[in-house]
């Protein structure tokens, strides 16, 4: 007589607050396929509420748009929306967006072979309403502490972007050029009118972007990723 399978019980629900480990959030998560977002940050299960439409889910294109855009003019980069990363600090974020310089081209994040970042990517993005007080208090923390270089957080509420990149170890504004444009310090050639990104002039974003496209820093930079890939890895 053949003895009696035993069936693992499932795992039990993920429930916002909950203090986790990331590996049994990830098993929590992976059992759940009907929620569509939830974060663990510093070993605490954030899941946000319903996203609404003006104060998230139609500033969060525009942002998408404007990393898509750079992506598709900068070989070696690629642009990310909602990825869940693997952090350390029992921490898994899933920024709304991110842009990385692949690891084939000198990228300080790798992708793991079940397909998730691992490590912080160089730019993460927070489209910023009823998060605002995470984005900017326990999630700047973990970008910080992290070493993700540079941390866009649009406080759409406030009407404002706010552009942090590392510095000794620490988050410090970067400053927009006597043009009023914002320039990535990473990435060069990502420049962004900020205050028309707040307004929800993608025209102009994309207008002020497609002039650091045709920059001669980016023109470099797109012949530096192609060498770091004809290079290979380092040893």
């Amino acid at each position: 007589m053949s003895s009696p399978t035993t069936t693992r019980p499932a795992p039990p629900p993920l429930r916002d607050g909950d203090a986790l480990t990331r590996e049994e959030f990830e098993r929590r998560y992976d059992a759940m396929p009907d929620v569509k977002k939830a974060e663990l940050i510093e070993g605490v299960v954030h899941m946000p509420s319903p996203v609404h439409w003006h104060g998230h889910a139609s500033p969060h294109v525009h942002a998408s748009t404007w990393l898509g855009t750079y992506e598709a003019a900068t070989p070696g980069v690629q642009a990310g929306d909602n990825g869940t990363i693997r952090l350390a600090m029992e921490s898994m974020p899933q920024p709304d967006n991110a842009l990385i310089v692949l690891p084939t081209h000198g990228g300080r994040a790798t992708i793991s072979e079940d397909d998730f970042l691992m490590g912080g990517p160089e730019l993460a993005v927070e489209v910023a309403a009823a998060s605002a007080w995470m984005d900017r208090g326990a999630k700047l923390r973990l970008y910080r502490d992290n070493g993700v270089q540079e941390y866009l957080i649009w406080l759409v509420l406030q009407g404002r972007v706010e552009w942090l990149a590392l510095d000794a170890g620490q988050y410090a504004p970067v400053p927009p050029g006597p043009d009023g444009v914002l320039r990535s310090r990473v990435f060069p050639g990502l420049w962004l009118d900020g205050d028309a990104l707040a307004r929800r002039d993608l025209g102009r974003v994309l207008a002020v972007l497609g002039q650091g496209l045709a920059s001669p820093g980016h023109a470099a930079f797109v012949a530096e990723l192609a060498a770091r890939a004809e290079a290979g890895p380092l040893p």
